[in-house]
């Protein structure tokens, strides 16, 4: 994950906690506030899937998704 998308996260949850401090927890610019926050978090969370490289499991699971090996069950 990048670093910068990490401070701006920081920065970004700090100003949620005063926005909300100010305008109170059930404001719509508190909501707002801590939506931006969690919108960088998916997108940091996305860059970091990027960077990390499929092991041959996975790699077999795209080409083969019906194989046995690769079926997800639901409890």
């Amino acid at each position: 994950m990048s670093n910068n998308i990490q401070q701006q996260i920081d920065k970004e949850r700090q100003e949620a906690r005063e926005v909300c401090e100010i305008k109170g927890d059930g404001s719509s610019e508190c909501a707002a506030a801590w939506d931006v926050v969690e919108e960088l978090q998916a997108e940091a969370s996305h860059q970091k899937q990027k960077e990390t490289p499929k092991n041959s499991l996975q790699n077999y699971c795209d080409d083969n998704p019906d194989a046995l090996e690769c079926r997800v069950y639901d409890n």
